[in-house]
């Protein structure tokens, strides 16, 4: 099978950093109401809109949506349209909700946007935002390997075939010199695709080496005794990568620009009042992952996985276009077109009405 073509079919069932598998009904669960964010009296409908829903993962590395659900920074934002949040497990199923109309905005990391936007010729979904950078670390088994140079030879996890961690880790095997098959994942090292939730106990078993993971899998692992030998961050310039996204439907764009605005104001006060209270917001989020599974994080997984995550409204528009690249050169995808993938108008429009500086789409804007 071409590798472009079965790229195509395992981008179809990209797991976009899913770890805390959530029971989803339909396309995604619903998230529990604590009470934390109410409307307000005397609040008033945006563009007379009853509700907007917004997807997301439980997932560290989507925080933005996390807090901003958990403190009620988007439903203060959206007045009386009511916030409804539904809660994913992978990419695919996300995008399937947005194609559906299911939701009308969200979260979702580099790849399953990428696809996305290919699979409808670029006339369904667009970036509107960015949310999170960093959060991926290469962790192993410090009694099998003690330097990069010893990780050939190794059996190796990541998420997905051709998901943003597998065509991270065969790109940087690559660079070593090493000859991997993508498709299969054998050669110099042994790519294991496993999922997030799942790795934690394979490297415990011993079945895989390692493993080029998202937060909070990566201190999962360190916590059952792993070693990160590698933080992903140091790779890019200013060590900075896009790792999550804001997307919505074009068709609700164009209809609704005021409560998609709103929605992005609620990201960008959100994001500013995390980087600002960093150990309440790690404790936000953990309360709405608690709520949402049944289970919170432990203080040796949540504190080391919150820190390693940067929070910003800069999608980070050429680290997506490097992330295409990556997937062209190991193989798993033709080149794509995203010009047009990025609408960033709305976001700079509320970054400049806070003070904030506007962000760039590297030339992959709106045609």
């Amino acid at each position: 099978m071409p590798a472009s073509s079965a790229l195509r079919r395992s981008l179809a069932v990209i797991a976009a950093l899913p770890l805390l598998t959530l029971a989803a009904c339909g396309y995604g669960s619903q998230a529990k109401d604590d009470g934390t964010a109410k409307v307000a009296a005397g609040a008033k409908k945006i563009e007379g809109l009853d509700s907007v829903k917004i997807g997301y993962f439980g997932n560290l590395t989507h925080g933005t949506a996390l807090v901003g659900v958990q403190k009620g920074f988007f439903q203060k934002a959206l007045g009386a349209t009511e916030v409804e949040p539904a809660v994913f497990n992978a990419g695919p199923s996300e995008i399937e909700a947005l194609n559906s109309g299911s939701i009308d905005i969200g979260w979702i990391g580099p790849s399953p946007a990428i696809n996305g936007y290919t699979k409808s010729a670029g006339k369904n979904l667009r970036i509107i935002g960015g949310s999170a950078s960093g959060g991926v670390k290469l962790v192993v088994n410090p009694d099998k390997i003690k330097s990069l140079k010893d990780v050939k030879g190794k059996r190796i996890a990541t998420p997905q075939l051709g998901n943003t961690q597998d065509v991270a880790f065969l790109n940087w095997a690559a660079e070593q010199g090493w000859k991997v098959d993508a498709q299969s994942g054998k050669g110099d090292v042994t790519v294991v695709r496993s999922d997030n939730k799942v790795t934690p106990d394979a490297y415990k078993a011993g079945s895989v080496d390692g493993a080029w993971v998202p937060e909070p899998t990566a201190s999962k692992l360190v916590a059952d005794g792993g070693k990160v030998l590698l933080d992903e961050s140091t790779l890019w310039p200013d060590k900075k990568f896009v790792i999550t996204n804001i997307i919505v439907r074009q068709d609700f764009l164009k209809k609704y620009p005021k409560v998609v605005e709103a929605v992005l104001k609620g990201s960008v006060e959100t994001n500013k009042w995390i980087n600002a209270n960093p150990d309440a917001a790690k404790e936000a989020a953990n309360k709405l992952l608690e709520q949402e599974t049944g289970k919170a994080l432990p203080a040796d997984v949540l504190d080391p996985a919150w820190k390693s995550i940067r929070f910003t409204d800069d999608p980070l528009a050429s680290t997506l276009n490097t992330e295409a690249e990556h997937a062209v050169k190991a193989g798993l995808l033709e080149k794509p077109d995203l010009k047009g993938i990025y609408d960033l108008a709305p976001l700079n429009e509320v970054l400049k009405a806070a003070g904030e500086p506007t962000v760039d789409d590297a030339g992959l804007g709106a045609k």
